[in-house]
């Protein structure tokens, strides 16, 4: 995400970075470089003329100047102003009545109705379950997409086959979502290929006549500036409560992305990451500014990483995390949910430091670490139950006969323990810890806290087994300290 940008923002710091003394000339040369890079990017030009007025009157401050290392004082500017531009957003949506209509709406190709199945999945996590609205009756396939997304989810699609007008579809939805006692409800609203007429006043009768609580723009985040554009003039005519960003996993330069808030006031609220239902995230600025620096964002990690497991899975894992105990069928379990298709590029590229480390995002091809995923796990499944649960049993015997029935090297083997090692030290050191201590642990590894081999320094699990009721109370501490630590973060805290 947003290549470009990071490279030539890279640049322009390692540019300060070589100078012998700071002075205002080469200062200006850098905040050049800057500015150049948001240009590039396809940032606004009345944005880039706003932040690089800011970034520039802090930057040729005596203060900064006169720093031991201003370059550094620069990266931090930056990422205040960036954090300022994108902000503040309110991360959590919140139902206050019976029911709670969201009215989506966009053009056709930004990903509205696949949006809608992603956002149902998100409130699906939050123990939410809505009900979709195929209202969009223009598009022919709409409805069937809808209903095969729903299908795949398990949640239920309201549509009315053969009627013309969206407006009583969603009128009829909303009375369906009361007697059922579902608290949400996501309206699929029809696009075009451009802005017109007809779907302006289509989408203001909805608007007038279903009330919608929230309405979300859902735009491109490939189009660049025409999404800014766009999301203005459905502002214009709707007032929109927030913009979902859509395809931020390809080659999207970041200008659609830094530009929408200051245009049109209209805050990002989630962002696509990726095709399937479990690619959308919430919008944090902080995290944000973190990544395009290059810094990684480990909020988001933890996100994702809680992804993977359920709530049992997690609850049976700090269980056996709490007595020092990690085998590598875990690791294999790890593994076999890590070879989704580029999901591990998308959590090494939120770790502190891997988005610099030579864009190891284009150095590691999908399928080759689908593949390498799934040749580990054939290596392990090579192994004994015994072996598995305790791998020090393997000796040289043991390990040439595991190459040879998994048809790889010696080497890979060790090179699998090595690995498992790493992973279970780190692992179980985080078990025995307090969620404080967990929350510290991360704000380090924001901070590139990293010990020479380049793994987490973690203390050692105490070895108490905890009850499943206080590992639930802890799992409840967690996520109160991830709530307080964004907190602090949209209030300028440290």
């Amino acid at each position: 995400m947003f290549d470009s940008l990071q490279d030539g923002l890279k640049g322009a710091f390692k540019s300060l970075r070589g100078k012998g003394k700071m002075t205002e000339s080469n200062m200006r040369d850098g905040l050049k470089m800057v500015e150049q890079s948001l240009l590039d990017a396809d940032v606004s030009i009345d944005v880039v003329k706003s932040f690089m007025a800011s970034v520039t009157e802090k930057a040729l401050g005596e203060k900064v100047l006169l720093a031991l290392d201003p370059s550094e004082q620069v990266v931090g500017i930056v990422n205040e102003q960036l954090i300022e531009l994108l902000g503040p957003v309110d991360e959590q949506l919140t139902f206050h009545k019976d029911v709670n209509i969201i009215m989506m709406c966009g053009l056709q190709g930004s990903g509205k109705t696949t949006t809608c199945g992603k956002l149902a999945k998100l409130l699906q996590q939050q123990k939410i379950e809505p009900l979709l609205v195929a209202a969009d009756l223009q598009r022919p396939a709409a409805i069937d997409q809808l209903h095969v997304i729903g299908d795949s989810l398990g949640v239920p699609v309201y549509s009315e086959k053969g009627e013309q007008d969206p407006v009583k579809v969603c009128r009829n939805a909303v009375a369906k979502a009361k007697a059922e006692n579902r608290k949400v409800v996501i309206l699929d609203t029809a696009g075009r290929l451009a802005i017109d007429e007809e779907l302006m006043e289509q989408l203001k009768t909805i608007d007038r006549d279903v009330q919608p609580d929230q309405v979300m723009l859902v735009v491109d985040g490939m189009t660049g500036q025409d999404a800014v554009r766009s999301a203005g003039a459905f502002h214009e005519a709707l007032e929109l409560n927030g913009v979902i960003m859509t395809k931020l996993d390809g080659d999207a330069r970041g200008g659609a992305l830094l530009s929408v808030k200051h245009v049109t006031g209209v805050p990002i609220r989630f962002i696509g990451t990726g095709e399937h239902l479990d690619n959308l995230e919430v919008f944090r600025p902080e995290g944000m500014a973190s990544r395009i620096l290059g810094m990684g964002d480990m909020l988001a990690l933890v996100d994702e990483a809680n992804k993977l497991v359920d709530e049992q899975e997690q609850i049976r894992m700090q269980e056996a995390l709490e007595k020092g105990q990690f085998t590598l069928n875990d690791f294999r379990s790890h593994m076999q949910k890590m070879a989704k298709p580029g999901l591990m590029q998308k959590m090494m590229g939120l770790m502190p430091g891997m988005p610099s480390m030579g864009d190891i995002s284009k150095m590691m091809n999908q399928a080759d670490t689908a593949n390498q995923m799934k040749r580990m796990v054939g290596v392990i499944d090579s192994m004994t139950p015994a072996e598995r649960v305790d791998p020090s049993v393997i000796d040289v015997r043991r390990k040439q006969r595991i190459a040879q029935g998994a048809g790889v090297e010696v080497k890979t083997i060790s090179e699998l323990l090595k690995n498992f090692g790493m992973m279970k030290n780190v692992m179980t050191g985080m078990a025995g810890m307090g969620a404080t201590e967990k929350m510290q642990e991360m704000q380090k590894l924001q901070a590139g806290a990293m010990n020479p081999n380049g793994m987490p320094k973690m203390k050692k699990s105490t070895g108490k087994r905890l009850t499943p009721k206080e590992l639930k109370k802890r799992k409840k501490e967690r996520e109160k300290q991830l709530k307080e630590m964004r907190k602090k973060k949209r209030s300028g805290g440290s």
